[in-house]
C-alpha cells in the first residue's frame, strides 16, 4: 500500500508539473520527509493543483498508511527480538557451528570463554541449547546464539538447531541420565568428522558410552586423582589448569597430520615442532576422539598421514603451518 501511495502521488505531481520533485533520489527523500510530516520545506509543490494533491491526496492517505508500515515494522523487530531472547528462532541454516547442550550459570559460562579465548580458532558460532525456562544469557555475545528446546532428543528439534550440520558438540546436561541420551541420540546423527564431547559425573556412564559410540568423548570429573596428585607431586593442579587454559600462558592443542604428508618419526616431529614452533609434542593418536593415543612414545614411533599430534605451544598450530615435508627430514640432535 505504501509504494501503491507512492506510485499515484508521484503520477499526480507528474500530472500537475512538478518536475522538479520527481527525480529518482529528490522523489524518494521528497516523499518520505513530507509524508512523515517533518517537513522540512527545502522542497515543496510549486504549482497550485500540486499543492492541492499534496494537502488532499498525499499527506492524509500518506501519513495513515506510513504510520500503519512503522507500526508493522516495529512489531516485526520486535518480535524478533523476542524470538532471540526467548531461543525461539530458526538455527536450520547454520553450518560448521559449536553445539552446546545444557545451561550451568557458572560452568557454561566458563566453557564458551575457553572455547572463543582461543583466537586461531576457526570463527565458528557457538549455539548454546536449554531445555529451561530462560532468556538468552549471552545476548550481548554476537558469536553466541541461544535456543530453548522442549527435548533434546526430539527430530524437530535437533533439525531446528542443525545439529546434522554441526562440527563440535559439547553435552553437558543437568543429570548424567540426560547426558547419556542426547549423546547417544547426536552420535548417529551428527556428520562423520563432527566430535562430541560429553560430561559426566559417574565413571560407569563413561564406560557405557564408549561402547555404544565411537565419535563421543566422554569424560569425568578426575577430582579424587587430582587431588592425589597434587599431595604426591605439589604443583600438579596448577600445571593442569595450565594446560587446560587458552586464556593463559601454555597450553594444550591437538592438530590433524596433513593428509599428504610422508611417514615420519616422533622424534623428528618432537624437535621440528620445538625448533620451528617453541611446541612440546606429548602424544599421537590414530583418531580424533584418542582411544587409540601413545603418550610419549619412543624417538622411531611411526606418526602416519592423519594422525592427530597433541602438544602445548602458547597458540594453536594450524595443519597448513607445518612445513611436513621438513619435518620428516628433520635430523635429531
Amino acid at each position: 500500500m505504501l509504494v501503491a501511495h507512492a506510485g499515484i502521488s508521484w503520477v499526480l505531481l507528474w500530472y500537475a508539473k512538478e518536475y522538479h520533485l520527481l527525480s529518482l533520489y529528490e522523489y524518494m527523500y521528497y516523499y518520505v520527509v513530507t509524508t512523515s510530516t517533518v517537513g522540512f520545506g527545502d522542497l515543496s509543490p510549486t504549482t497550485e493543483l500540486g499543492k492541492y494533491i499534496v494537502a488532499l491526496v498525499q499527506i492524509p492517505l500518506g501519513l495513515a498508511i506510513f504510520g500503519a508500515f512503522l507500526g508493522k515494522l516495529g512489531q516485526t523487530v520486535s518480535k524478533k527480538l523476542r524470538k532471540v531472547m526467548s531461543g525461539e528462532k530458526d538455527f536450520s541454516y547454520l553450518d560448521t557451528h559449536i553445539l552446546i547442550f545444557g545451561w550451568h550459570p557458572r560452568r557454561t559460562a566458563k566453557i564458551i570463554e575457553h572455547i572463543l579465548g582461543d583466537y586461531k580458532r576457526m570463527q565458528r558460532k557457538i549455539l548454546l541449547c536449554v531445555v529451561e525456562e530462560m532468556d538468552h544469557p549471552f545476548y550481548d555475545n554476537s558469536m553466541v546464539e541461544f535456543a530453548r528446546l522442549k527435548s533434546f532428543t526430539d527430530d524437530h528439534e535437533l533439525k531446528r538447531v542443525a545439529a546434522h550440520e554441526a562440527d563440535r558438540v559439547i553435552v553437558d546436561c543437568n543429570n548424567d541420565d540426560m547426558t547419556f541420551t542426547t549423546a547417544l541420540k547426536l552420535s548417529p546423527l551428527v556428520e562423520p568428522g563432527c566430535h562430541i564431547t560429553a560430561y559426566f559425573d559417574e565413571e560407569e556412564k563413561v564406560e557405557m558410552l564408549n561402547k555404544y559410540t565411537h565419535n563421543v568423548e566422554a569424560n569425568s570429573s578426575k577430582a579424587a586423582e587430582m587431588l592425589v596428585r597434587s599431595m604426591q607431586d605439589p604443583g600438579s593442579s596448577r600445571l593442569q589448569e595450565e594446560l587446560m587454559s587458552t586464556l593463559k600462558g601454555e597450553t594444550q592443542f591437538s592438530t590433524e597430520v596433513a593428509r599428504h604428508a610422508p611417514s615420519t618419526t616422533f622424534g623428528q616431529l618432537f624437535y621440528y615442532l620445538k625448533q620451528n614452533h617453541n611446541a612440546i609434542l606429548l602424544a599421537v593418536a590414530k583418531d580424533r576422539v584418542g582411544i587409540e593415543m601413545t603418550l610419549n612414545p619412543g624417538n622411531d614411533f611411526i606418526v602416519e598421514p592423519g594422525y592427530i599430534l597433541h602438544y602445548v605451544a602458547n597458540q594453536r598450530i594450524m595443519t597448513d603451518e607445518i612445513d611436513w615435508i621438513k619435518a620428516s627430514q628433520h635430523a635429531m640432535n
